[in-house]
Formats: structure tokens, C-alpha cells, sequence
């Protein structure tokens, strides 16, 4: 885990963030600052700072992110009308904290393109 990490910190517990999924590879919570109704963040316990930093040492790691993250769209009661999954990469796709996270977004119309 990097020292000054916003998402190594909550992993660690540093924050006292409610988890509302949380197994041996990942943890997921509500984004302080929600971009819709339903805003969860899917990160890795582990750091690694971009998606485009997966290899062959964690092959299923964005697979599994996925699979949590309809687990928790069922449990955030969006699964049947939908909701959008984002992965963003460095600056220019808008990666914020440099430590692999997916969005979970849902509870109203997303419109398209998305920014």
C-alpha cells in the first residue's frame, strides 16, 4: 500500500468508512462527492495505481470489480433499470486518485456521451 494513498488509507481503516461490500481483494462504499442517486467506488485492496497497470500477476482483478459491482447495484436496488460502470485512467480520463477504482452509477437517466 502506498503511504499517502486516499484508498490505501480507507483500506486500512484510517477513515472509518462504511463498507457496504468488502471481501480479501476488495472494498466498496458510497463517493463522498456522488455524481448520481447511487454513486459506489469499487477499489482494490491492494494499490495499483490504473487499470492499464493489470498484468499477469492479477489477471481476474477488473473481472471480479465487475461482479461486485452488480452485486452491489442488486443490493442498491438499480440492477433492473440500469446503471453505468466506469473505469477512468490517468489524467485524461479523468482519474482523480491514482489507485485502481471502478464507479458504480445509477439512479437516474445517464445521458451520452458522458463528458
Amino acid at each position: 500500500m502506498s503511504g499517502d494513498c486516499i484508498f490505501c488509507k480507507i483500506a486500512k481503516g484510517e477513515f472509518g468508512t462504511k463498507f457496504i461490500y468488502e471481501d480479501k481483494d476488495l472494498l466498496a462504499f458510497h463517493d463522498i462527492n456522488p455524481q448520481a442517486p447511487v454513486h459506489v467506488l469499487i477499489i482494490s485492496r491492494n494499490h495499483i495505481s490504473r487499470i492499464n497497470q493489470l498484468d499477469d500477476s492479477n489477471p481476474d482483478l477488473a473481472g471480479k470489480m465487475i461482479l461486485t459491482a452488480n452485486k452491489v447495484a442488486r443490493n442498491e436496488k438499480i440492477s433492473k433499470a440500469g446503471y453505468r460502470l466506469v473505469f477512468n485512467c490517468g489524467p485524461d480520463g479523468g482519474q482523480e486518485v491514482e489507485h485502481i477504482h471502478l464507479h458504480l452509477l445509477g439512479g437516474r437517466q445517464m445521458s451520452w456521451p458522458p463528458g
